[in-house]
Protein backbone atom coordinates (compact mmCIF):
# COMPACT_ATOMS: atom_id res chain seq x y z
CA UNK A 1 0.00 0.00 0.00
CA UNK A 2 1.48 3.15 -0.96
CA UNK A 3 2.48 5.39 1.83
CA UNK A 4 3.14 9.38 1.45
CA UNK A 5 5.83 11.01 2.09
CA UNK A 6 5.15 14.53 4.28
CA UNK A 7 6.61 16.16 1.51
CA UNK A 8 4.51 15.35 -0.30
CA UNK A 9 0.89 15.74 1.88
CA UNK A 10 2.58 19.43 2.45
CA UNK A 11 3.01 19.87 -1.57
CA UNK A 12 -0.79 18.88 -1.59
CA UNK A 13 -2.01 21.12 0.90
CA UNK A 14 -0.19 24.27 -0.61
CA UNK A 15 -1.61 23.31 -3.98
CA UNK A 16 -5.08 22.55 -2.70
CA UNK A 17 -5.95 24.50 0.81
CA UNK A 18 -6.82 21.48 1.80
CA UNK A 19 -6.44 19.55 5.40
CA UNK A 20 -3.17 17.56 6.16
CA UNK A 21 -5.61 14.07 6.88
CA UNK A 22 -7.62 14.74 3.80
CA UNK A 23 -4.41 15.63 1.64
CA UNK A 24 -3.00 12.43 3.03
CA UNK A 25 -5.98 9.92 2.44
CA UNK A 26 -6.32 11.84 -1.02
CA UNK A 27 -2.90 10.15 -1.90
CA UNK A 28 -2.76 6.93 -0.55
CA UNK A 29 -6.53 6.37 -2.59
CA UNK A 30 -4.80 8.12 -5.74
CA UNK A 31 -1.61 6.03 -4.89
CA UNK A 32 0.98 9.45 -5.56
CA UNK A 33 -1.19 10.59 -8.46
CA UNK A 34 -1.21 14.48 -7.71
CA UNK A 35 -3.49 15.19 -10.31
CA UNK A 36 -5.85 12.37 -9.12
CA UNK A 37 -5.56 13.40 -5.57
CA UNK A 38 -6.62 16.32 -6.86
CA UNK A 39 -9.42 15.20 -8.67
CA UNK A 40 -10.66 12.95 -5.14
CA UNK A 41 -10.45 16.03 -2.75
CA UNK A 42 -12.45 17.88 -5.10
CA UNK A 43 -14.62 15.33 -5.68
CA UNK A 44 -14.99 15.18 -1.92
CA UNK A 45 -15.88 18.71 -1.75
CA UNK A 46 -18.51 18.32 -4.21
CA UNK A 47 -20.43 15.94 -2.94
CA UNK A 48 -20.16 17.70 0.27
CA UNK A 49 -21.56 20.90 -1.82
CA UNK A 50 -24.08 18.79 -2.90
CA UNK A 51 -25.13 18.03 0.68
CA UNK A 52 -25.28 21.36 2.07
CA UNK A 53 -26.92 22.78 -1.48
CA UNK A 54 -30.29 23.43 0.71
CA UNK A 55 -28.35 25.00 3.56
CA UNK A 56 -28.72 28.78 4.23
CA UNK A 57 -25.08 30.68 3.66
CA UNK A 58 -26.55 33.66 5.21
CA UNK A 59 -23.17 34.60 7.55
CA UNK A 60 -20.05 35.51 5.35
CA UNK A 61 -17.90 38.22 4.77
CA UNK A 62 -18.02 41.12 2.25
CA UNK A 63 -15.19 42.47 0.58
CA UNK A 64 -14.58 45.39 -1.70
CA UNK A 65 -11.77 46.11 -3.38
CA UNK A 66 -10.64 48.79 -6.23
CA UNK A 67 -7.66 48.29 -8.93
CA UNK A 68 -4.27 50.27 -8.43
CA UNK A 69 -5.73 53.34 -11.13
CA UNK A 70 -8.67 53.50 -8.92
CA UNK A 71 -11.09 53.38 -11.86
CA UNK A 72 -12.46 49.99 -11.53
CA UNK A 73 -13.99 47.92 -8.53
CA UNK A 74 -16.16 45.37 -7.04
CA UNK A 75 -17.66 43.83 -3.99
CA UNK A 76 -18.54 40.41 -3.39
CA UNK A 77 -19.84 38.21 -0.33
CA UNK A 78 -18.54 35.35 0.17
CA UNK A 79 -20.98 33.58 2.30
CA UNK A 80 -20.88 30.35 4.64
CA UNK A 81 -23.44 29.25 7.10
CA UNK A 82 -22.02 30.32 10.59
CA UNK A 83 -20.66 33.47 11.65
CA UNK A 84 -17.82 31.41 13.68
CA UNK A 85 -16.39 30.41 9.93
CA UNK A 86 -17.44 34.13 8.69
CA UNK A 87 -14.89 35.34 11.24
CA UNK A 88 -11.92 33.00 10.95
CA UNK A 89 -8.47 34.87 9.79
CA UNK A 90 -8.58 32.22 6.98
CA UNK A 91 -11.77 32.80 5.83
CA UNK A 92 -12.05 36.43 5.49
CA UNK A 93 -8.39 36.62 3.50
CA UNK A 94 -9.60 33.79 1.17
CA UNK A 95 -12.34 36.82 0.84
CA UNK A 96 -10.02 39.47 0.57
CA UNK A 97 -8.36 37.39 -2.32
CA UNK A 98 -10.99 36.80 -4.48
CA UNK A 99 -12.10 40.21 -3.99
CA UNK A 100 -8.93 41.32 -5.93
CA UNK A 101 -9.65 38.69 -8.49
CA UNK A 102 -12.87 39.78 -9.48
CA UNK A 103 -12.11 43.59 -9.75
CA UNK A 104 -13.03 44.40 -13.68
CA UNK A 105 -15.11 41.06 -14.25
CA UNK A 106 -18.31 39.83 -14.46
CA UNK A 107 -19.72 37.63 -11.93
CA UNK A 108 -19.55 34.80 -14.44
CA UNK A 109 -15.77 35.54 -15.34
CA UNK A 110 -14.41 35.52 -12.05
CA UNK A 111 -16.41 32.18 -11.23
CA UNK A 112 -14.29 31.07 -13.69
CA UNK A 113 -10.98 33.25 -13.40
CA UNK A 114 -7.82 31.16 -12.49
CA UNK A 115 -7.27 31.15 -8.61
CA UNK A 116 -4.04 29.28 -7.34
CA UNK A 117 -4.42 27.03 -10.34
CA UNK A 118 -7.79 25.81 -10.35
CA UNK A 119 -10.78 28.30 -10.96
CA UNK A 120 -12.77 30.76 -8.36
CA UNK A 121 -15.50 28.03 -9.27
CA UNK A 122 -13.41 25.39 -8.10
CA UNK A 123 -11.77 26.69 -5.31
CA UNK A 124 -15.64 27.22 -3.71
CA UNK A 125 -15.91 23.74 -4.06
CA UNK A 126 -12.57 22.68 -2.61
CA UNK A 127 -13.60 24.82 0.11
CA UNK A 128 -17.08 23.90 1.17
CA UNK A 129 -15.44 20.30 1.52
CA UNK A 130 -12.29 21.80 3.82
CA UNK A 131 -14.80 23.55 6.31
CA UNK A 132 -17.83 21.51 6.23
CA UNK A 133 -19.79 24.44 5.17
CA UNK A 134 -22.00 25.88 1.83
CA UNK A 135 -19.04 28.27 0.91
CA UNK A 136 -20.43 30.35 -1.89
CA UNK A 137 -19.95 33.58 -4.02
CA UNK A 138 -23.44 35.77 -2.48
CA UNK A 139 -24.11 39.04 -3.97
CA UNK A 140 -21.48 40.77 -6.67
CA UNK A 141 -21.88 44.35 -7.69
CA UNK A 142 -18.83 46.20 -10.21
CA UNK A 143 -18.64 49.01 -11.04
CA UNK A 144 -15.92 51.56 -12.86
CA UNK A 145 -15.93 55.21 -12.97
CA UNK A 146 -13.21 58.51 -13.18
CA UNK A 147 -12.42 58.16 -9.46
CA UNK A 148 -13.54 55.18 -7.10
CA UNK A 149 -13.16 54.83 -3.15
CA UNK A 150 -13.97 51.83 -1.13
CA UNK A 151 -15.14 51.50 2.35
CA UNK A 152 -15.76 48.02 5.05
CA UNK A 153 -17.65 48.22 7.50
CA UNK A 154 -16.41 46.66 10.93
CA UNK A 155 -16.97 43.33 10.69
CA UNK A 156 -17.04 42.39 7.15
CA UNK A 157 -20.87 42.55 6.96
CA UNK A 158 -21.43 46.22 4.91
CA UNK A 159 -19.08 47.12 2.05
CA UNK A 160 -19.53 50.09 -0.53
CA UNK A 161 -17.85 51.73 -3.73
CA UNK A 162 -18.38 55.15 -4.50
CA UNK A 163 -17.86 56.54 -7.82
CA UNK A 164 -16.41 60.52 -8.11
CA UNK A 165 -16.67 63.10 -11.60
CA UNK A 166 -12.80 63.47 -11.26
CA UNK A 167 -9.48 62.95 -9.46
CA UNK A 168 -8.72 65.93 -7.37
CA UNK A 169 -7.09 66.73 -4.54
CA UNK A 170 -8.91 65.08 -1.89
CA UNK A 171 -11.21 62.91 -3.46
CA UNK A 172 -9.67 60.16 -1.65
CA UNK A 173 -11.08 61.07 1.50
CA UNK A 174 -14.49 62.15 -0.13
CA UNK A 175 -14.55 59.06 -2.13
CA UNK A 176 -14.00 56.83 1.15
CA UNK A 177 -16.79 59.36 3.71
CA UNK A 178 -19.29 59.20 0.90
CA UNK A 179 -18.93 55.06 0.80
CA UNK A 180 -19.12 55.38 4.49
CA UNK A 181 -22.79 57.06 4.26
CA UNK A 182 -23.79 54.67 1.52
CA UNK A 183 -22.87 51.74 3.93
CA UNK A 184 -24.99 53.42 6.72
CA UNK A 185 -27.83 55.00 5.13
CA UNK A 186 -28.49 52.36 2.34
CA UNK A 187 -29.73 55.04 -0.56
CA UNK A 188 -32.28 53.53 -2.81
CA UNK A 189 -29.98 55.88 -5.86
CA UNK A 190 -28.02 58.30 -6.69
CA UNK A 191 -31.01 60.76 -6.96
CA UNK A 192 -34.34 61.91 -7.44
CA UNK A 193 -34.14 61.28 -11.53
CA UNK A 194 -32.50 57.63 -10.93
CA UNK A 195 -35.59 56.60 -8.58
CA UNK A 196 -37.16 53.88 -10.67
CA UNK A 197 -40.89 54.84 -11.95
CA UNK A 198 -42.57 51.40 -9.87
CA UNK A 199 -41.01 53.03 -6.77
CA UNK A 200 -42.42 56.37 -7.38
CA UNK A 201 -45.69 55.23 -7.62
CA UNK A 202 -45.56 53.32 -4.86
CA UNK A 203 -44.44 56.21 -2.53
CA UNK A 204 -47.48 58.74 -4.36
CA UNK A 205 -49.82 55.78 -3.47
CA UNK A 206 -49.50 54.76 0.10
CA UNK A 207 -49.21 58.77 1.41
CA UNK A 208 -52.33 59.64 -1.07
CA UNK A 209 -53.97 56.48 0.47
CA UNK A 210 -52.62 57.97 4.11
CA UNK A 211 -54.10 62.00 2.84
CA UNK A 212 -57.17 60.51 2.27
CA UNK A 213 -57.92 58.85 5.55
CA UNK A 214 -56.64 61.99 7.46
CA UNK A 215 -59.66 63.74 5.64
CA UNK A 216 -57.91 66.49 2.83
CA UNK A 217 -59.60 67.63 0.51
CA UNK A 218 -58.92 66.26 -3.14
CA UNK A 219 -57.99 70.09 -4.48
CA UNK A 220 -54.78 69.86 -2.44
CA UNK A 221 -53.55 66.32 -1.84
CA UNK A 222 -51.35 66.51 -5.28
CA UNK A 223 -49.36 69.84 -3.81
CA UNK A 224 -49.39 68.23 -0.63
CA UNK A 225 -47.62 64.71 -2.21
CA UNK A 226 -45.39 67.38 -4.05
CA UNK A 227 -43.71 68.30 -0.59
CA UNK A 228 -44.00 64.30 1.06
CA UNK A 229 -42.04 63.16 -2.27
CA UNK A 230 -39.35 66.08 -1.67
CA UNK A 231 -38.71 64.63 1.88
CA UNK A 232 -38.53 60.48 0.12
CA UNK A 233 -35.86 61.92 -2.25
CA UNK A 234 -33.72 64.09 0.97
CA UNK A 235 -34.27 60.71 3.11
CA UNK A 236 -33.57 58.26 0.53
CA UNK A 237 -31.36 59.30 -2.49
CA UNK A 238 -27.55 59.79 -1.82
CA UNK A 239 -26.67 62.86 -2.98
CA UNK A 240 -29.48 64.59 -0.82
CA UNK A 241 -29.56 63.28 2.32
CA UNK A 242 -28.20 64.60 5.65
CA UNK A 243 -24.19 63.68 5.56
CA UNK A 244 -23.34 61.21 8.43
CA UNK A 245 -20.48 63.33 9.68
CA UNK A 246 -22.11 66.67 9.31
CA UNK A 247 -25.77 66.75 9.50
CA UNK A 248 -26.36 70.42 8.85
CA UNK A 249 -25.17 69.90 5.13
CA UNK A 250 -26.47 67.49 2.43
CA UNK A 251 -23.87 64.57 0.76
CA UNK A 252 -24.03 67.22 -2.27
CA UNK A 253 -22.57 70.07 -0.51
CA UNK A 254 -20.11 68.07 1.24
CA UNK A 255 -18.68 66.81 -1.73
CA UNK A 256 -18.35 70.84 -3.13
CA UNK A 257 -17.04 71.97 -0.33
CA UNK A 258 -13.74 70.00 -1.15
CA UNK A 259 -13.71 71.03 -4.88
CA UNK A 260 -16.85 72.75 -6.27
CA UNK A 261 -16.59 70.93 -9.86
CA UNK A 262 -16.64 67.52 -7.97
CA UNK A 263 -19.65 65.08 -8.27
CA UNK A 264 -21.04 61.57 -7.24
CA UNK A 265 -21.78 59.55 -10.21
CA UNK A 266 -22.44 56.61 -9.07
CA UNK A 267 -22.06 53.71 -5.93
CA UNK A 268 -22.65 49.98 -5.31
CA UNK A 269 -23.49 48.13 -2.23
CA UNK A 270 -23.53 44.98 -0.70
CA UNK A 271 -24.79 43.38 2.69
CA UNK A 272 -25.33 40.49 4.00
CA UNK A 273 -28.67 41.66 6.05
Amino acid sequence: MYTPVAADVAKLRNITGAGMMDCKKALVEAEGDFDKAIDNLRKKGQKVAANRADRDSHEGAVIAKVNADNTVGAIIALNCETDFVAKNDDFVKLAHALAEVAVGKTKEEFLAADFDGSTVADKLIAQTGLIGEKIEIGSFESIEGPFLGAYIHAGNKIAAITSLSADVDGAAEVAKSVSMQVAAMKPIALDETMVSQETIDKELEIERELLMKEGKPANIIDNILKGKMQKFYKDNTLVHQAFIKDGSTSVADYVKSVNADLKVVGFVRVSLA
